[in-house]
């Protein structure tokens, strides 16, 4: 036995009394905030969920490590996928679940077990979709992407990621949040001349220079392009400074690092070459400071809406959504690069993800259930429906 939420019992020796027709979907949730799942342990949760979708005559299920994807195969002209991954960050003593009022509170409530149940609900209830569904409940999307589920299918099995669009589960408030942007991070390297502290003017003061290359960061004028009809606004800031090696000797060097949060219009080798120019354009202000190497040390590309595809505007149609861009980076942008358009689609508030008072709506959840059950269906949802 795994755990247990007000009468929810999940047992991986049993069918799938947890995931049956009359199932409420925040019970579900709540079930499933009371298994724990750091990353890199998600082991419990994987085998919970596989072990309830597994006897499921209209799905067929595989396991990759602790990544579980479930499919249907009924010959549908489109095929959709939706994912949601079921580790946390490590717990900040907000563990088992309770229910306040009209939320639900816990340990990844709303980042993202509150989806992973909308999703496992619809899997297991959902038998004849007027389109062919692939769900994916994967391991490892809060650490490194060298553990990341959807990557290690990606790079192994991209067949089982094949969709004409996928849903992310991700928090957005139960609203639609498409595409994402891409992100880069620079470190930039100023060089002066190292002297005593005494005979300041012996030396070229690496981080008097600095102060430049913030200010040009300070007054950069982010650009806000129109992306499939929405309007990215682009953000570039200094995240981190370090310079000096002693009280009493003026620094020969410092390093800036600045976040790039670029628009999905642009690829990773354009915002890389938007960074160095921006840089060499850089008046220092200082005699014998210099720019030294500028290196690119992480990097990760964004992802176009695709909301001009058949399936996404009848998904916009029943949901009643005003589509809004994802300022922020998701999982989506792993779709992108395989040709597949994304949305973000989740109850929870992404402000609220990580933090010690965790929680989610309950009516969210059931919206956002009611929603997707409909466009899977083909009826026509209850606008706000919970």
């Amino acid at each position: 036995m795994l755990g247990w939420s007000r009468g929810y019992r999940i047992d991986v020796t049993s069918a799938h009394p947890w995931l049956g027709p009359a199932g409420d979907v925040v019970d579900l949730a709540a079930a499933l905030v009371d298994i724990p799942s750091e990353s890199r342990h998600e082991q419990a949760i994987a085998d919970a969920v596989q072990a309830s979708l597994g006897g499921l005559a209209h799905l067929e299920v595989v396991r990759a490590g602790n990544t579980v994807v479930a499919r249907t195969r009924l010959g549908r002209p489109e095929r959709v996928l939706i994912g949601g991954h079921l580790d946390t960050v490590p717990s900040a003593g907000n563990l088992p679940s309770r229910l306040v009022g009209e939320e639900l509170w816990g340990l990844g409530a709303c980042d993202m077990k509150g989806g992973v149940a909308v999703g496992l609900a619809l899997a297991a209830t959902v038998t004849d979709p007027v389109r062919d569904v692939t769900y994916v409940f994967y391991e490892g999307e809060e650490v490194a992407s060298e553990f990341n589920g959807l990557q290690h299918l990606a790079d192994r099995s991209p067949e089982l990621l094949a969709a004409d669009l996928a849903i992310l589960m991700e928090p957005s408030n139960g609203g639609i949040e498409a595409g994402c942007q891409g992100t880069l991070r620079a470190q930039i390297r100023i060089e002066g001349r190292r002297s005593h502290s005494a005979r300041a003017w012996m030396g070229v003061n690496a981080v008097h220079a600095a102060g430049a290359v913030v200010e040009a960061v300070r007054s950069y004028q982010p650009r806000r392009p129109l992306v499939d009809g929405l309007e990215y606004r682009e953000g570039l800031s200094v995240v981190d400074i370090s310079g000096g090696i002693a009280g009493n000797v003026i620094p020969d060097a410092c390093v800036i690092s600045v976040n790039y949060r670029f628009a999905p219009d642009r690829t990773i080798e354009q915002a890389r070459e938007h960074i160095l120019g921006l840089v060499a354009d850089i008046d220092l202000g200082v005699e014998g400071a210099r720019i030294g190497e500028v290196s690119i040390v992480d990097a990760a590309p964004g992802a176009r809406p695709g909301l001009d595809l058949p399936a996404a505007a009848d998904f916009v149609r029943v949901t009643g959504a005003v589509p809004q861009p994802k300022f922020g980076w998701t999982d989506v942008a792993r779709f992108s690069g395989l040709g597949i358009p994304a949305l973000n689609f989740g109850p929870g508030d992404p402000s609220l993800a990580h933090a010690p008072d965790e929680r989610v709506p309950v009516a969210q959840i059931r919206s956002v259930h009611a929603m997707l059950r409909a466009w899977l269906t083909g009826a026509d949802a209850p606008l706000g429906a919970a």
